[in-house]
């Protein structure tokens, strides 16, 4: 039996770069300042703080008199800083030379507030895989945190664990610590008797150390804690606890802790993260990147960007690609995430950036034009990407010919920042827990924040549609006889033909006069009539970009390849992230030969003009995602379906051209 126990103290407080400043100033007042306050009354305590580079930015240019408390508390010993990735990166998701890049500058910047040379890490998200140890070493990281999920899988029970452990990779040594499931359920969820109890029933049990590694938004942020441990004190009885208890229980740091104590053993972790963050990337973190595309594009963008940077000396590129690396958006668990158009933007946003910053020193005027044909997304089919001054256009000739995103340089905006509508588990639990919800008041602690559910969580999901393709752009749609907008914006409809998502053969093309670039993309395939008969088609659109030039024009050709005359009803879909007050309704109008769409929130318009009179259909997209507040409804993207009715005699061409242009609004 043990007669004392050492309590590791790990605080981990992030804002992503690109939130709201509301969001910013009031996880400030209700969770940072008051639980930084409350610690310094009580310098006897320890505890382990991280900060992701992004907050301190803010904090130091908004409240410097926090930066100096928190010297302040460093100086006295009271205090450890982790390190961590600056702009809160997965450092799974990102290149060795970048994790050595973000690692670094948050050392110096620790050193600079602090005067303190932090040598463990705060891996975000816990995501672990073996393959960091090498880059954590060069870095001059001696430990990381995990959790005790970690272990699990290696055959290890979580209350066993204590202390420390080794690993290594060819050589180079880390040492892991394995925060506690246990008390990250009931700090501060539950009373501080319980999270005692629980210390002294593993001091008794010959355990020689427990972590809380956990969120600072825990302490103040979250829904209701800001009055469950401040208000209703929990946290000056839980600090009041913890020094009551001092004869057999210590708050230590962790570099303290190594000092006084050699690891507990070896050990070999496969690539994990919390148990949460298991359950909702379905085991492992990266196959968000196969759950949603849209994750997947954002990071392959990150990662074809990080390839530019590292061939330039461009130190501005260099923090706008670390910026863009910042976690939130790339995934979705309880929080919005990959669900919050804004995050997403401004990821988006700061990587545009870096490639402006790029293009000022490949390019000595305006006047260019360049393509790439590279696997940009990894699936082994090549992509084109067309840029200039104004414009990228990024295609993909193997799902449907679409152009999957279009960026706005002049705004460093993605206008095809959108996101399809996807079936969520927490979609039906919603509807399951309406039909049995425990109301009753609890009167031993607060919900934690993976419990909350509110009588209107059902109603959002009651409705929800979940859309059979990723919404993007050039997408082709041949429409069955009755369809409406109504049906079409609740997919309720079906495809009379199969190139929506089919493989398009590509060639590109580069123009001498006028000097620009087209991309020809190629499918054969079938349109199917009312009467379910097939008839051979082709589908020829061709999309042109020209130097230092704001407009793209598309010309479609569609040709009967068949011995037999139809009338086939076509159109193209455009999806983007962009919301025009006319046209934020489920509406429709016809014979068309120009329309404009003016979006208020980001400044930009695109006119269109059609060679034909279209028809057109039009419709907000909005998901309902997790939140920490529970279920919410958010606007992602504005859809826009051009359409045509025509007749094709056997062998003969109809065609299109659409040309379209992106101005900033006045």
């Amino acid at each position: 039996m043990s007669q004392k126990i050492d309590l590791l103290l790990a605080i981990h407080s992030h804002q992503p770069d690109g939130n709201f400043e509301w969001v910013f100033a009031e996880s400030y007042e209700k969770g940072y300042l008051p639980f930084l306050e409350s610690l310094y009354r009580h310098p006897r305590l320890k505890a382990s703080l991280h900060y992701s580079g992004c907050l301190l930015d803010w904090i130091a240019a908004k409240h410097p008199e926090f930066i100096k408390m928190l010297k302040e508390m460093v100086g006295r010993g009271q205090v450890e800083m982790l390190s961590g990735g600056y702009y809160e990166p997965i450092l799974t998701l990102i290149p060795e030379r970048d994790i050595l890049g973000q690692i670094k500058l948050m050392n110096e910047k620790i050193k600079g507030f602090t005067g303190y040379q932090a040598s463990g890490v705060w891996l975000t998200e816990r995501v672990w895989e073996p393959t960091l140890i090498k880059p954590l070493a060069k870095a001059g990281i001696k430990y990381a945190i995990v959790d005790d999920w970690h272990f699990s899988y290696v055959g290890q029970k979580p209350d066993d664990l204590s202390g420390y452990y080794v690993t290594e990779d060819d050589g180079e040594k880390l040492f892991i610590f394995p925060g506690a499931e246990r008390l990250r359920y009931t700090m501060p969820f539950k009373l501080p008797r319980e999270t005692i109890d629980y210390l002294g029933q593993q001091k008794d049990k010959g355990c020689a150390s427990k972590i809380f590694a956990d969120d600072g938004e825990k302490f103040g942020v979250w829904p209701g804690t800001h009055k469950w441990v401040y208000e209703e004190k929990w946290l000056e009885n839980f600090f009041g606890a913890l020094e009551n208890e001092s004869a057999w229980l210590k708050t230590t740091t962790f570099s303290e802790y190594m000092k006084e104590n050699g690891p507990t053993g070896r050990i070999y972790l496969t690539g994990a993260s919390y148990r949460e963050m298991m359950e909702w990337s379905g085991g492992y973190f990266k196959n968000f990147l196969v759950k949603y595309p849209e994750s997947n594009s954002m990071q392959k963008k990150m990662q074809f960007v990080s390839g530019r940077v590292a061939g330039a000396k461009s130190k501005k590129a260099l923090e706008y690609l670390y910026k863009g690396q910042c976690n939130c958006a790339y995934w979705h668990g309880v929080f919005g995430g990959l669900y919050l158009n804004h995050l997403r933007s401004a990821v988006y946003s700061n990587l545009i950036k870096a490639q402006k910053e790029l293009d000022k020193t490949a390019h000595k005027d305006a006047n260019w034009v360049e393509s790439v044909e590279t696997d940009f997304d990894c699936d082994s089919y090549d992509e084109v990407l067309i840029s200039n001054s104004k414009l990228e256009l990024d295609l993909s000739p193997h799902n449907g010919g679409s152009l999957f995103e279009l960026d706005f340089k002049p705004l460093a905006l993605n206008m095809t920042n959108t996101l399809a509508r996807r079936r969520e588990t927490y979609h039906d639990k919603a509807l399951e827990k309406a039909k049995a919800r425990d109301t009753g008041k609890k009167d031993d602690g607060i919900d934690s924040i993976h419990d909350i559910t509110r009588e209107k969580d059902a109603e959002l999901v009651a409705d929800l549609c979940y859309d059979p393709y990723r919404r993007v752009s050039l997408l082709d749609h041949f429409l069955k006889e009755g369809a409406t907008v109504k049906d079409y914006a609740a997919c309720k409809y079906g495809e009379a033909g199969d190139f929506l998502a089919g493989e398009y053969k590509y060639s590109v093309k580069k123009e001498a006069k006028p000097k620009g670039i087209a991309v020809e993309l190629t499918r054969e395939g079938n349109y199917y009539g009312a009467s379910g008969d097939a008839y051979k088609l082709r589908v020829v659109k061709t999309v042109s970009v020209k130097p230092d030039s704001q407009e793209m024009e598309i010309e479609y050709k569609v040709t009967n390849l068949d011995a037999r005359e139809f009338e086939p009803w076509f159109g193209v879909e455009f999806n983007y992230s962009l919301k025009d007050p006319h046209l934020n309704k489920v509406g429709e109008a016809h014979g068309l030969t120009n329309i404009n769409v003016n979006d208020q929130w980001y400044g930009v318009k695109i006119d269109f003009e059609f060679s034909k009179a279209a028809d057109f259909w039009y419709f907000p997209i909005e998901t309902v995602s997790d939140s920490e507040q529970g279920l919410e409804r958010t606007y992602q993207e504005l859809s826009l379906l051009f359409h045509w009715k025509f007749k094709l005699a056997p062998r003969a061409v109809w065609g299109v051209k659409i040309k379209k242009n992106i101005t900033i609004e006045e």
